[in-house]
């Protein structure tokens, strides 16, 4: 009697063992499913936020220079050069906003000064 109860219990534990690895490897994939979408979530706005910031500097510069030559005349020049400048300025964004640019020194500046103003107030 008693070794075919301790049977019963090695294979209740056996079972048992079993449920709780299947448990194991689903959570362990939960978490890494919830960990991948995060960081896709992170990666699109980060797209988003780069091509809205390259955008609008070109849609900036294409308007500043229909705007001058509607003003002044100078039918194609002032949109044609305002629109390279935006489209350059655009880039320049993207490239400051990945890391792949410092910050113009005087910005630098302006910063540090912010930073140190900000505790002895």
């Amino acid at each position: 009697m008693t070794g075919n109860r301790d049977d019963s219990l090695d294979e209740r534990r056996r079972r048992l063992a079993e449920e709780l690895a299947k448990v194991k490897a689903e959570d362990e994939a939960e978490v890494r499913a919830e960990t991948n979408a995060a960081e896709n979530r992170k990666g699109f706005a980060m797209a988003v936020k780069l091509s809205s910031e390259f955008i609008s500097a070109i849609v900036v510069g294409a308007m500043l220079g229909y705007l001058l030559d509607y003003f002044v005349g100078t039918t194609p020049w002032g949109m044609i050069v305002l629109l390279l400048l935006g489209f350059c300025a655009g880039v320049l964004n993207v490239l400051r906003s990945t890391g792949a640019v410092a910050k113009p020194p005087l910005l630098e500046k302006a910063d540090k000064r912010d930073e140190g103003g900000k505790g002895g107030v």
